[in-house]
C-alpha cells in the first residue's frame, strides 16, 4: 500500500505537465490581450515589450523573466520525470503538439522578422520583383505604388519593417518558402502571420519526430520539443533556423536510418540554401558513408556528392540570379554587428573598424586551418565513429556561431540542436543552458529597448553565466569520475 508520502510525489510527477503548460499560457497572455484589443497585427510594433504595451519597461522585464523562470524550472522537471509523465510514445506527442499550440499565440515582442519574410514573399510572389535585386521599400515607394498598402496589409507590414529597405539576407529555398506563404496569406497581415505560425508548428513537431526516429529516446526529443528557447524562437517568433533544423534532420536521418547519402546530401543542400554554415557537416556525411573505403575512394567520393551539392544549391538561386548581386544580402547582413565578441570591441576601442575585421579575418583564417587540416585527416583516418565525428563537427560550428559572427542573435544557437543526439552528455548540458542563458540575457533589451549599445551586457551576461555552466558541468563530471574510481576500488 501507497504511503502518503509516495502518493504525494506520484501526484506531484504527474501534474508537472499541467504546471508547465499553465506557464507556457501565462507566457501567451499579454499577446493575447494585444489582439483581443486590437483585432490585428497591423502596425505591430513589438520594440521589446514584453506586454505590448508603454508601461514601465523594468516592471515588464521582471514579469516576463519570473513567467521564463517557471517555464525553465517546469521544463527541467518534466525532463527529469519523463518517464513517468510519458508512459507512451503518443501521449508525449500530444503534449508537444498542445504546448506547440500555445505558442501560435504568442506574438514577435523580440524581433518582427517574420513581417519581413512575408514582405519579401509578397514582393517576389504577388508582384512578381526579385528581393534579392529590389527591396521592399524600394517597390512601396515607386509612384502608384503606395496606394498597395491600404489592401495588401502583408506588404504594408513589411514597409515598416526594419528590414524593409534591404534585399533578401538568406538562400533562395527560404525565398521559396516566403513566397508560398506569402501568396496564400491573400495580403491579409493577421492570415500570413497565423499561416506562417501553423506551418512553424508543423515543422517544429516534424523535427521531434525525426530527433525520435534517429535516436530513438524520448529524452533528445523532449530535450528539444519541449525547451523554452525553441519554442519562444521557433513558434513565437518565427524564426527560420527551425528549417534549417528540419532539412539538416532529414539529412541525418536518411543518412543514418536508409543509409541514402544522395537523399542525405540533397537535403543538406537545401537546409545551405537557406543558412550557409550547414555546408561545414558535407564532408562529415560523405566520409563517413564511405568509412569502409580507402582514403583515394573517399577522395573521388567527396568531388562526385560535392559537386552534386553544388547542383542542387544551385538550381533555387537560377530563378533569381542576375549577378553577383543575389548575394549581396548576406555580406550585408554579416556587416552588421549585434549581441557578438565584436559588439565589445566597438565598446571599448577609439577606432574599432579596422581591429574588428583583423580579429574576424584572423579567426577566420584560423578556423578555414583546422578545418582543411581536420578534412584531410578524417580522408585518412582508418576507424570512424559517427558520434565522435558529430561531436566535433559540433564543435566547428561553435566556433563558427560564437566567434566568426559578428552580427550574433539568440536564435542561432539553434544550429546546435541537430546533433544533440551524438554528444557527450556534459556538451548536451551546456547546449541546453547556454539556449536558455540565452533567452534570460536577451531580457536586456526588453529593460532598455533595442540598441547596439546594449549588446554589450548582452554578451557579458551569456558569456559569464555559460562559463560558470561550464565550470560547473565540469565540476559535476570530474567527481562522478573520482566516485566511479573510489567504487570500482572497493
Amino acid at each position: 500500500m501507497e504511503s502518503v508520502k509516495e502518493k504525494v510525489t506520484k501526484y506531484w510527477k504527474k501534474s508537472l505537465i499541467y504546471l508547465f503548460l499553465i506557464s507556457c499560457v501565462l507566457f501567451a497572455i499579454p499577446s493575447i490581450y494585444y489582439i483581443v484589443q486590437n483585432k490585428t497585427v497591423f502596425e505591430f510594433e513589438p520594440y521589446f515589450k514584453f506586454l505590448l504595451n508603454n508601461s514601465n519597461r523594468i516592471d515588464q522585464t521582471v514579469i516576463y523573466i519570473i513567467i521564463l523562470g517557471l517555464m525553465t524550472f517546469f521544463y527541467w522537471k518534466v525532463i527529469k520525470n519523463r518517464k513517468s509523465i510519458f508512459l507512451t510514445t503518443k501521449k508525449m506527442f500530444i503534449w508537444i503538439i498542445v504546448i506547440a499550440i500555445v505558442f501560435i499565440a504568442v506574438l514577435p515582442f523580440m524581433c518582427s522578422d517574420v513581417f519581413y519574410y512575408l514582405g519579401i514573399g509578397r514582393l517576389a510572389g504577388t508582384y512578381d520583383q526579385n528581393p534579392y535585386y529590389v527591396t521592399i521599400s524600394d517597390f512601396v515607394e515607386q509612384e502608384n505604388n503606395k496606394q498597395l498598402l491600404e489592401n495588401d496589409t502583408v506588404l504594408g507590414q513589411g514597409y515598416i519593417n526594419d528590414w524593409g529597405d534591404t534585399t533578401v539576407v538568406y538562400g533562395p529555398i527560404w525565398t521559396l518558402i516566403c513566397q508560398f506563404i506569402g501568396a496564400i496569406s491573400f495580403g491579409n497581415i493577421d492570415i500570413g502571420l497565423l499561416i506562417f505560425k501553423l506551418i512553424n508548428v508543423i515543422v517544429h513537431v516534424l523535427n521531434a519526430y525525426f530527433i525520435y526516429k534517429i535516436s530513438n529516446k524520448k529524452s533528445f526529443t523532449l530535450l528539444y520539443a519541449l525547451n523554452p528557447f525553441i519554442l519562444i524562437e521557433g513558434i513565437s517568433s518565427v524564426h527560420n533556423d527551425i528549417f534549417v533544423v528540419f532539412f539538416v534532420l532529414l539529412a541525418l536521418f536518411f543518412l543514418t536510418k536508409k543509409k541514402n547519402l544522395l537523399c542525405s546530401i540533397i537535403f543538406l543542400a537545401l537546409a545551405t540554401a537557406i543558412k550557409y554554415f550547414t555546408i561545414i557537416l558535407l564532408p562529415f556525411l560523405i566520409i563517413y558513408y564511405f568509412r569502409k573505403e580507402k582514403p583515394k575512394i573517399r577522395l573521388l567520393n567527396c568531388i562526385k556528392y560535392g559537386v552534386i551539392f553544388l547542383v542542387v544549391l544551385i538550381i533555387p538561386y537560377l530563378i533569381y540570379i542576375q549577378d553577383m548581386q543575389v548575394f549581396a544580402g548576406l555580406f550585408t547582413q554579416q556587416g552588421k554587428l549585434a549581441k557578438s565578441i565584436y559588439i565589445i570591441i566597438t565598446e571599448y576601442f577609439t577606432s574599432p573598424e579596422g581591429l574588428v575585421d583583423t580579429v574576424k579575418n584572423t579567426l577566420l583564417g584560423v578556423f578555414t586551418i583546422i578545418y582543411a587540416a581536420y578534412c584531410i585527416i578524417l580522408l585518412n583516418k582508418k576507424d570512424i565513429s559517427f558520434r565522435k565525428e558529430m561531436q566535433n563537427a559540433n564543435y566547428f560550428i561553435m566556433f563558427f556561431l560564437f566567434f566568426l559572427i559578428t552580427n550574433f542573435q539568440p536564435w542561432y544557437i539553434m544550429w546546435l540542436f541537430p546533433l544533440i543526439i551524438w554528444q557527450k552528455a556534459e556538451n548536451i548540458r551546456w547546449i541546453m543552458q547556454i539556449s536558455l542563458i540565452a533567452e534570460f540575457a536577451n531580457s536586456i533589451f526588453l529593460a532598455y529597448s533595442e540598441g547596439w549599445q546594449n549588446g554589450t551586457p548582452f554578451v557579458y551576461i551569456l558569456t559569464s553565466l555559460s562559463l560558470a555552466m561550464w565550470i560547473v558541468n565540469e565540476k559535476i563530471r570530474n567527481n562522478r569520475k573520482i566516485k566511479s574510481f573510489k567504487l570500482r576500488e572497493d
